[in-house]
């Protein structure tokens, strides 16, 4: 009889402080789940191709070119995500998405992102922080280590892109 092994799931969190956005400002960028790569370090593109804006089952496609090992992008290679938004609730400013297809070693991936208001003490300083959540069987060509601080790298870019863009406007 073949003994069965359970595959071990990787888990983490990454948290984004930000200074200065509310809550409010940040979720307002983020639930708008098809452009995500106008925040997202290296998505070149993000579409649309399925289901209803805002809604659950709302589907999106998203693709970046790879960088070669000298530095430059490799015009051959792209790496694509197919996603599928789960739950999204406004009111808790949170979201629920899965990885349906792709070319870039997942298996099983979802992530839950919810921004929460930071409400200064003395200072009087407000702002709000955004937690990026995982859940994942281990992903080819990766170590644990280097993808939760993948991971943990484009939320803090991500973070600052967002908090720019509310300081700015």
């Amino acid at each position: 009889m073949a003994e069965e092994k359970a595959e071990i799931k990787w888990e983490g969190k990454s948290i984004a402080e930000l200074r200065g956005p509310t809550a409010d400002q940040i979720w307002s960028l983020l639930e708008d789940f098809c452009n995500i790569n106008k925040w997202f370090p290296s998505i070149d593109v993000c579409n649309q191709v399925g289901g209803e804006l805002g809604k659950p089952g709302l589907t999106r496609y998203c693709a970046s070119k790879t960088l070669s090992t000298y530095g430059s992008y490799d015009e051959g290679e792209v790496r694509w995500v197919k996603e599928r938004l789960l739950m999204i609730s406004p009111a808790e400013k949170c979201l629920s998405y899965e990885v349906l297809e792709n070319n870039s070693g997942f298996k099983s991936y979802m992530a839950t992102m919810k921004v929460l208001e930071i409400n200064g003490s003395d200072a009087g300083e407000n702002g709000c922080k955004i937690e990026w959540s995982f859940i994942a069987d281990p992903v080819e060509g990766w170590t644990f280590e280097d993808f939760n601080s993948f991971i943990n790298f484009c939320l803090q870019s991500m973070g600052k892109n967002m908090e720019q863009d509310v300081l700015s406007g």
